[in-house]
């Protein structure tokens, strides 16, 4: 596992060859190795530095159900800067009423940032849920707010 350092704490990355298959939050990362080399590393600093809008590093999700997975299909479509709720993603899977099994499987996203779940709000915009904890999610949705402005206007 690769460990950077990040505003929202560090991160771990787990690689297969190129292709990430894991992020993890503080709580499942050890200490940040500054000599740790990875595309995937570098497209994360540059993500939290405001330089870079879509991930283009390869990314495989393992595990989960054949729902979870079509959540997460659906969940990494979101443009930079832009959020939708729980129900809206439900409801392009064809069941209106699977709100809260959005939510679970955004939970289980096995790679969030790259795959953008933080980009996932209640009904409302409400500020809901996040596996990383809603201060991160709050942080990563004012950083895309912040850079998606500064590019409207320059």
């Amino acid at each position: 596992m690769f460990v950077i350092e990040t505003p929202i704490g560090p991160l771990g990355v787990v690689a297969d060859g190129p292709a990430v298959v894991s992020v993890r939050f503080a709580a499942f990362a050890t200490r940040p190795d500054p000599d740790a080399d990875h595309p995937a590393l570098d497209q994360l600093r540059d993500y939290f530095a405001g330089g870079l809008t879509d991930f283009t590093v390869p990314f495989e999700l393992r595990g989960g159900s054949e729902f979870e997975r079509a959540v997460w299909g659906e969940i990494a479509k979101i443009p930079y800067g832009e959020t939708i709720t729980y129900g809206a993603i439900a409801t392009a899977l064809g069941d209106p009423g699977a709100a809260r099994a959005v939510g679970t499987a955004c939970n289980h996203n096995p790679v969030p940032v790259i795959v953008p779940c933080h980009r996932v709000v209640g009904a409302g915009n409400k500020m809901v849920g996040f596996g990383g904890g809603l201060d991160r999610k709050r942080i990563l949705l004012e950083l895309e707010a912040a850079v998606a402005f500064q590019r409207a206007w320059s």
